[in-house]
């Protein structure tokens, strides 16, 4: 199989897969991977992130770009390559470890990157993982708000 074929049946497989994401209705309504222990309000992050107070959490943005302090970019995790990339940072990680991911790139019924990721979270077995709630998008939930961003380089 050349190079060419192989990329794109990469391209295919994840196009299907958000497109199952999308259109199956676990998004509207359905059983979502998390449950509502599992959503963290940004108000409570940022908290964290300001409090001096130094605790080992790992936070993973899985989203097309805005990076909250202290978060890893691994990019859109409805691509297989990005998810994959996510599992391999995750495989560093103790299975109880504090992790927080987020996308933010619109309402939480649409984004097709939460569920792959927290799905995965929930198959690798980790114990203490949560979902940032930006329920509407970054910048309305996070950026407006004044909460800490990565400075830039």
């Amino acid at each position: 199989m050349s190079k060419k074929s192989i990329t794109s049946f990469i391209f295919i497989a994840a196009f299907m897969a958000t497109a199952f994401f999308l259109f199956t209705g676990r998004h509207q309504g359905g059983t979502e991977p998390w449950t509502e222990n599992q959503l963290m309000q940004p108000a409570e992050l940022a908290g964290q992130l300001t409090s001096g107070q130094p605790q080992q959490i790992y936070i993973f943005n899985i989203g097309p770009a805005g990076l909250i302090q202290g978060a890893v970019q691994i990019g859109e995790t409805g691509n297989q390559r990005n998810l994959s990339n996510l599992r391999l940072q995750l495989e560093k990680l103790p299975k109880e470890a504090n992790i927080v991911i987020y996308c933010g790139c619109c309402p939480f019924k649409n984004c097709p990157n939460i569920r792959p990721a927290f799905s995965l979270l929930n198959e690798m077995k980790f114990t203490n993982h949560k979902l940032l709630n930006l329920a509407d998008n970054l910048k309305t939930d996070w950026i407006d708000k004044g909460y800490p961003l990565q400075s830039p380089k």
